[in-house]
């Protein structure tokens, strides 16, 4: 029989490479290990990467495992997910792996200036009811500059055609680089040998989803520090079909 939640969240809280810090434990003050993470956590000076909405941190350790030389961190809010991969990569003893559990609303209280190199979005919620929600809205843009590098890597990848297609509309809105974009992951040819084999990562909802027959889409683009963000104006189909957990669409046919 598997470990109930209550079981995982025990085992989390003796876990050295899980850090918990929810709302109430951020409003204490100051985070203690921002802008120390190299030094203090990973005991090293190579890049940082994020993934944000992790879930059960699949996609965080098969990137650590690609590249020993780069310190990645799952960051979610649901531990009992988050678990699988804490549990993973310490009995796989990988030190370039480390997980918060915190909102991702207040991801800059844990990050100083420069700090992170790069971050995946993958598979987040669309939000289709609430752009401020949205993990590629300009709200999270606004929260990442404080934190990213400048011109540094966000990579979103998603089974949402409404997610896609909003996140192209604000790229394509506030002039953002892009470095690849496809509707259709699987089905290019565009791909050079590392991005294939960094794209072929696949979770475990991933698979069902392709299983589905829905395309996996990709976009990766660079996030400068200066400029004003600016929300698309436009008004995007909402996905036709429900994604695993998530709530049945509504009778509106588009959103903005």
């Amino acid at each position: 029989m598997g470990k109930g939640k209550l079981e995982k969240f025990a085992d989390m809280a003796t876990y050295p490479n899980v850090i918990e810090c929810p709302f109430s434990v951020a409003q204490q003050g100051p985070f203690p290990m921002k802008g120390h993470w190299r030094d203090q956590f990973f005991h090293n000076d190579h890049p940082i990467v994020l993934e944000l909405g992790c879930g059960k941190g699949e996609y965080t350790v098969g990137l650590a495992k690609l590249f020993p030389e780069v310190n990645f961190i799952g960051v979610d809010i649901k531990g009992a997910r988050m678990w699988t991969g804490a549990t993973q990569a310490l009995h796989e003893r990988m030190d370039n792996v480390g997980f918060l559990r915190t909102h991702i609303e207040i991801i800059d209280h844990f990050f100083a200036p420069d700090e992170v190199q790069e971050i995946w979005l993958t598979f987040s919620d669309p939000q289709m009811k609430n752009p401020r929600k949205r993990l590629t809205s300009t709200f999270f843009m606004e929260r990442y500059r404080r934190f990213l590098t400048d011109g540094g890597l966000v990579h979103l990848k998603t089974d949402s055609n409404f997610l896609y297609t909003y996140t192209s509309y604000m790229v394509e809105r506030n002039r953002l680089p892009v470095q690849m974009d496809t509707a259709d992951l699987y089905h290019t040819d565009l791909l050079d040998p590392l991005t294939k084999t960094i794209l072929s990562i696949q979770t475990y909802y991933e698979q069902m989803w392709i299983e589905r027959g829905l395309n996996i889409k990709y976009l990766r683009f660079q996030l400068p520090q200066e400029g004003v963000l600016e929300e698309p104006d436009v008004e995007i189909p909402i996905d036709d079909y429900r994604s695993y957990k998530r709530r049945s669409r509504s009778g509106v046919d588009k959103r903005k």
